[in-house]
């Protein structure tokens, strides 16, 4: 069995993010980077599933973008999956693109199942794996908080608003995670130093015989003011009265 686990660099959302003075992208000079951490998770979920099986399983670690991007896949190296590509590539991808390459890749590397996580922290898009679904036209769990191996497929346990829908689909598949599915294990100290040594396969979009053409333009971004301002109401009524006519300070 071969799975194939997407894998995005953000920004650590758990530092201080500051927008450029243009608005047109974020300072990174002194920001870190990590696993989109719902990535993390399929990366994790993947490891599990091997770790499960007595037949081969084989866990593909991919991203897409600059060289800065080997930090990440080594991460994923060091948390156990066997080998890692990079599919090179110096612009923007928006979660189409991203699917599109992704969809390249599926078909040269034919995995049995693919994970990724639901959406990444930087954008929250929540559409590449979606994307990548309906260009493979293969079957899609979105928001997986379990998942079960079977002979005839998978069954998962799946995140929704009204509580937790149970599906079985058959492989090969698309898989995105959610929160609940596991708690990501941390690299060992081997496992770092095993994942320095291993080659990551680069790829260019030339190799996988397909252009990109962006579909997303920011066009500004700026800061969202988190001042919040608290009243006390004595009443219900004045409750009423504040939320319909001074909505804007509370």
């Amino acid at each position: 069995m071969k799975i194939l686990v997407s894998t995005k660099r953000v920004p650590d959302t758990d530092q201080k993010i500051r927008v450029q003075e243009d608005g047109q992208g974020i300072e990174t000079g002194n920001l870190p980077f990590i696993i989109n951490p719902f990535d993390a998770i399929a990366v994790e979920e993947a490891i599990r599933i091997r770790e499960s099986q007595e037949d081969e399983v084989e866990v593909i670690a991919v991203g897409i973008g600059s060289n800065d991007y080997e930090e990440q896949l080594r991460t994923a190296l060091a948390m156990g999956a066997d080998r890692a590509i990079l599919v090179e590539t110096g612009s923007h991808i928006d979660p189409w693109n991203a699917a599109c390459i992704l969809a390249a890749v599926v078909k040269s590397q034919q995995p049995d199942l693919v994970l990724m996580g639901k959406q990444a922290v930087d954008d929250d898009a929540n559409q590449a794996g979606q994307f990548l679904a309906a260009q493979l036209d293969w079957p899609q769990a979105t928001f997986a908080s379990q998942l079960e191996l079977h002979e005839t497929g998978l069954r998962v346990h799946r995140e929704t608003d009204h509580g937790i829908e149970v599906i079985q689909v058959r492989l090969p598949a698309i898989v995105t995670t959610d929160l609940r599915l596991n708690e990501p294990r941390y690299a060992s100290l081997p496992g770092i130093l095993k994942a320095r040594k291993k080659e990551i396969d680069r790829l260019t979009l030339a190799d996988l015989g397909i252009e990109i053409s962006p579909r997303i333009e920011v066009l500004n971004m700026q800061s969202s003011s988190t001042n919040r301002q608290c009243l006390q109401v004595q009443n219900a009524d004045e409750l009423i009265d504040k939320l319909r006519n001074d909505a804007e300070v509370l």
